[in-house]
């Protein structure tokens, strides 16, 4: 198959304050979200001047991926859109259309399947073609990379580097903490055609970085950054509850690594290095957040290699991977479908 172009698909975020209402409201529409919630994370925004570093991590990314691509012949022009902010999707697939792509790959910047990382970016991608019209360029999304190497040893090198700023003398008494977004649990039961998928995957990340990088050290995966109605059950534990429970344990030290996410946006400098931060300081915990891949050598390159698996007749020579769940050729839409229900 030929492709004409790659396009970096992410969240978005806001790049000053009048940008935080707005682009909050594009992120909840019809979630139900309570008004004091989004009054709460706009906060965060403004704690930052308004400003998400997302943005400007996709501009790194993007600045490395077409550099990468350069350097190893791989001559495909690379542009970007956002689900929730500018640059917006739907004026990125209209520039893809005014440039004469026909067909283009997605590289989403979210590692896991499941609904909000994977299925909505597919629907978003419709929303934005059909908005532009018949003339639209097809688009693919590439598959999800939870177990890429270009994205787990990044992720256990910098828990590596973490754990040596801890007391070596209080190991015995350390643990590592994985986190990634928490979503509603029915959303986490209705992962992927037979459910379960986003957990599934996140358990396996956390299984093949903890073995790599501190074996020895006992771990757990934990949830962070709930947004979610109060009634609605959400996958626990919480970061800070964890934190607490682990004070009572008798822990002296944890590193937290959040595998959830690619670069460190707001819900990682927020949610782990502001909250969670004050969480161990009250507990009397030492806290070292790791680090995530970001523009990591390994990472840009694990995106040619992902594009490279679909433009090359025998990809599946290509491909690369660790772990020992199934692996899915694509990401069709079907991927990340919900599990039939009995009629």
């Amino acid at each position: 198959m030929e492709y004409d172009a790659v396009v970096l698909v992410s969240f978005g975020g806001p790049e000053g304050p009048d940008d935080v209402l707005p682009f909050l409201q594009n992120v909840t529409r019809g979630r139900g979200v309570p008004p004091q919630r989004l009054a709460e994370v706009a906060e965060h925004y403004q704690h930052f001047g308004g400003v998400s570093p997302i943005n400007q991590q996709c501009r790194d990314l993007l600045a490395a991926v077409r550099a990468d691509f350069a350097a190893n012949g791989l001559d495909l022009p690379v542009y970007w859109g956002n689900r929730n902010w500018h640059p917006m999707l739907a004026d990125t697939v209209a520039q893809l259309r005014d440039d004469g792509v026909r067909r283009a790959l997605a590289f989403v910047t979210s590692a896991f399947g499941g609904y909000s990382s994977c299925r909505q970016y597919q629907e978003d991608i419709t929303a934005a073609r059909a908005a532009v019209g018949p003339d639209a360029p097809v688009i693919e999304k590439l598959r999800q990379f939870w177990d890429h190497p270009g994205f787990v040893e990044p992720h256990v090198d910098a828990v590596r580097t973490a754990l040596a700023q801890l007391d070596p003398a209080r190991r015995d008494s350390t643990r590592l903490v994985f986190t990634a977004h928490s979503i509603p649990v029915s959303a986490a039961d209705s992962a992927g055609p037979h459910g379960g998928r986003y957990t599934a995957q996140l358990a396996e990340t956390a299984r093949l970085v903890h073995a790599a990088a501190a074996p020895d050290l006992p771990y757990d995966l934990v949830w962070q950054s709930r947004s979610g109605p109060p009634h609605v059950p959400w996958l626990e534990p919480d970061i800070n509850d964890h934190l607490a429970a682990l004070a009572g344990q008798g822990v002296t030290g944890v590193v937290v690594s959040p595998i959830g996410f690619v670069s460190d946006h707001l819900e990682v400098v927020w949610d782990l290095d502001t909250e969670a931060l004050d969480t161990a300081k009250q507990l009397g915990l030492d806290f070292v957040r790791a680090g995530t891949p970001g523009i990591d050598p390994r990472f840009v390159t694990m995106v040619r290699e992902l594009v490279r698996e679909r433009i090359d007749p025998d990809g599946v020579a290509l491909r690369r991977r660790l772990g020992e769940l199934p692996i899915w050729d694509t990401c069709a839409t079907v991927c990340c479908v919900p599990p039939r229900r009995p009629s």
